[in-house]
């Protein structure tokens, strides 16, 4: 604040002193106060004041307990009227200069003594008697009352420029409203382009000219964001926007704010200064009707649903006054006064294909400023008589107006893609639905943005594309569906009841379908649907189709375990993982102590070989030869085979000797082992090729690949050559051994046997 603030707050009175100072030195308590003169007198000053002929007309005033005296600045030399011209009162004074020796009023005292040296003159501040307001107020007519409950009228900000209300909760906006919570209320806004005085325009038709809205003569808008005040007059919540048209950043999020205030409010004030009516008014008017209805109405009742309003929110749109001022151009309908300006605004409507079913009504009022300032009594009086009329907008309380404010911003909010508009309309639907884009065909959803809050899915229109990157295939079993039912079907490499080995082993021998002319089960048994991948979902990751991962983390397993024991253990482990896989005519290792042919003893570092053919233990020099054993199962590639098989070609087996189905299944497991134990060496010197050049052939579709995992999912720490990368089986990200220690079965996901899920997935509750 000022200087002289600070003076007056020092010089506060309790006891008004006579300001003259003629015969008392300015010491005597005053006891008059003299209108012509412009003082406050004691007894003294004011007999000897008075004493010439010319003097003793002067209207005196006696003192009253607790009295203030009027500004002398207000009432001018001789009581001509200057500032009291726009206030329309003669105002209390609130300081006296003690070096001016005026009285003035708050209005006054900014005016004359806010800058140069007067900003230092000490003061007396006055403090006006509760008496003194009583019998003031008794005294002012009605409209000068109103001008007074309109003084402490301030402003604040609702909505920012980012669609972010600034109100913390309801108490903050019935306070700032500074209005009683049970108040019934109506709610008034104003729209039009920038520039056209909408800010100017609130301030003189509800508050008397004050400056409660802020103007600028500035290029740049004065108005960022939505302004609310209360006029406790009307009791009307009056709101003030942004205007259209301006140079301004998130212009789609700042447009879709308008319609959000638009959609609460009771009454629309459209200004426009153009000397004839633009079609952008029709064209703003009709997309926010059509956009009201399509996307506002629905969410209103939702509102009224969800919050329990004992007021139910109305679904038909506000009431709307295009204010129209000209200065060159004739009002509408002027030129015929037989036709109704609304009648022609229809019209107009009409022929610009725009429909404004959503407004209660349409008014139509114009003024024509030959001279300023601009006449707004006839707006004033139009607003009083819409505001009147509660048919179809009922008053109601500031808690219902906010959480419907609210309901709005948490359900139309978020970034707008510029790459999604349509910039054909004021409001297009991207403003209001949901900006998510399938990822497979490039289609968007067509619900309300944030739907996914209550839990509601995405949808689209329009049929989606198969891709392979995403195998957004969904199977449903045909046999249920041809009974009304329809029941997913998740493929799998094996059945939960079946364990890893067996599994995969019959998962490899079901693969015999092709040799004699099977039909896939895909083409037979199930029926295939396309459906959208949505971002942020995870309903098309169900390649099940994990064996060579499972077999991967089996030899992975076993190697890792192998590498941490001593030769001797690994011997017997890796004898007992290859019998585990042996077809059934197959010495166990346990029992081949030596060569079958050569009766060599084999040692602990020497390696046995089976033969194809027989299924006996030979060394590496009795079984180094191969061909084709077809009667065993192998071929047509040739493998090992003793060199007695191999000279005997002819043999043949007996029908009880050929292998069983459950034996071909084991065989396929058998010839599965070998190959992944030809491609990575010996189980015993797994780590001589790096295991990370199968892995990324081997990972499931949805596992994320390891080059991409570059920090623990959970915990953020880098990986290194210290600390390994593990996916999760569940959710198919990486993470550090300590975030991904647990075991679950993940059914969803084709692992029906515990294996490594993250910490986050095992929180989830049932099955994964």
């Amino acid at each position: 604040m000022s200087a002289h603030t600070q003076t007056a707050e020092k010089g506060q009175n309790t006891t008004l002193l006579c300001q003259e100072s003629y015969v008392c030195s300015g010491t005597d308590e005053a006891i008059f106060e003299c209108d012509e003169c412009r003082s406050l007198q004691c007894q003294r000053c004011e007999e000897e004041l008075h004493q010439p002929e010319r003097l003793r007309n002067h209207e005196r005033t006696r003192i009253r307990p607790g009295h203030v005296p009027y500004c002398d600045s207000c009432k001018g030399a001789n009581g001509n009227i200057m500032h009291a011209s726009m206030t329309g009162s003669r105002q209390i004074a609130a300081v006296r200069c003690q070096v001016c020796k005026i009285n003035l009023c708050v209005e006054c005292q900014k005016r004359t003594h806010a800058g140069g040296n007067r900003r230092k003159h000490p003061v007396t501040v006055y403090r006006a008697g509760k008496a003194q307001e009583q019998e003031e107020e008794e005294g002012m007519d009605e409209e000068t009352k109103r001008r007074k409950m309109t003084e402490k009228v301030v402003s604040f900000l609702l909505v920012d420029e980012t669609e972010e209300i600034q109100v913390r909760n309801e108490e903050d906006f019935i306070k700032k409203l500074d209005c009683s919570p049970d108040q019934h209320l109506k709610v008034v806004s104003i729209f039009g382009n920038t520039g056209d005085g909408k800010s100017h325009t609130l301030n003189h038709t509800f508050f008397y000219g004050r400056e409660v809205f802020k103007t600028s003569p500035a290029q740049e808008s004065c108005t960022v964001g939505v302004w609310a005040a209360y006029d406790p007059v009307r009791k009307v919540v009056v709101i003030d926007t942004e205007g259209l048209l301006g140079a301004t950043v998130n212009l789609s999020q700042r447009t879709r704010l308008l319609l959000k205030v638009l959609a609460i409010s009771d009454l629309v004030i459209y200004r426009t200064r153009a000397d004839r009516l633009h079609n952008d008014l029709f064209k703003f008017l009709g997309d926010a009707s059509e956009a009201y209805l399509k996307h506002f109405t629905k969410e209103l009742k939702a509102t009224t649903a969800r919050c329990g309003l004992d007021v139910p929110l109305s679904t038909l749109g506000p009431g709307v006054i295009i204010f129209h001022e000209t200065v060159y151009t004739k009002l509408l309908g002027s030129d015929h006064p037989s036709e109704v300006p609304e009648k022609l605004i229809q019209d107009r409507f009409r022929k610009l294909s725009c429909f404004p079913e959503a407004f209660s009504s349409i008014h139509y009022k114009g003024t024509r400023t030959y001279n300023p300032p601009t006449d707004f009594s006839g707006l004033r009086r139009a607003v009083e008589q819409q505001l009147e009329n509660n048919t179809t907008r009922s008053p109601r309380q500031p808690g219902v107006i906010y959480k419907a404010l609210k309901a709005l911003s948490d359900r139309f909010s978020g970034e707008i893609p510029d790459d999604q508009m349509a910039h054909s309309s004021f409001f297009p639907d991207e403003y209001f639905t949901c900006s998510s884009v399938c990822l497979s065909c490039g289609c968007g959803c067509k619900k309300s943005m944030n739907h996914a809050k209550e839990g509601v899915p995405h949808e689209s229109k329009s049929r989606c594309r198969y891709s392979h990157q995403y195998d957004n295939r969904v199977y449903t079993c045909k046999a249920c569906y041809e009974r009304g039912m329809e029941v997913s079907v998740v493929p799998k490499t094996s059945a939960s009841t079946d364990s890893p080995w067996l599994g995969l082993a019959k998962y490899a021998w079901s693969g015999r379908q092709y040799w004699f002319g099977n039909q896939d089960p895909v083409n037979t048994v199930v029926r295939t649907e396309i459906e959208h991948v949505w971002p942020g979902t995870d309903g098309f990751l169900k390649d099940n189709n994990n064996a060579a991962q499972r077999l991967l983390d089996g030899m992975n397993f076993m190697a890792q375990s192998v590498s941490e024991l001593s030769l001797g253990p690994t011997k017997a482990v890796t004898s007992w993982l290859t019998d585990q896989i042996a077809p059934a005519y197959w010495r166990p290792n346990s029992q081949i102590l030596s060569c079958n042919k050569c009766n060599t003893p084999f040692k602990d570092n020497d390696t046995k070989h089976h033969c194809r053919a027989c299924g006996e233990g030979f060394c590496d020099g009795c079984s180094s030869k191969t061909r084709p054993v077809p009667e065993r199962g192998w071929g047509p590639a040739p493998v090992r085979v003793c060199d007695n098989c191999y000279e005997n070609r002819g043999i043949q087996l007996d029908v009880a000797e050929l292998p069983s189905e459950e034996e071909g299944g084991t065989l396929i497991a058998r010839k599965v082992g070998e190959a992944v134990q030809n491609t990575l060496g010996a189980v015993v010197t797994a780590m001589d090729i790096p295991l990370g050049l199968v892995k990324d052939a081997a990972r499931p579709a949805y596992w994320v690949p390891d080059h991409e995992i570059l920090h623990c999912h959970n915990c953020r720490k880098e990986f290194s050559i210290k600390l390994s990368k593990h996916h999760c089986r569940a959710c198919g990200q990486g993470f550090c051994d300590e975030c991904s220690h647990d075991r679950r079965a993940v059914p969803s996901r084709g692992w029906d046997h515990p294996v490594r899920v993250c910490f986050n997935c095992n929180k989830k509750p049932g099955d994964l």
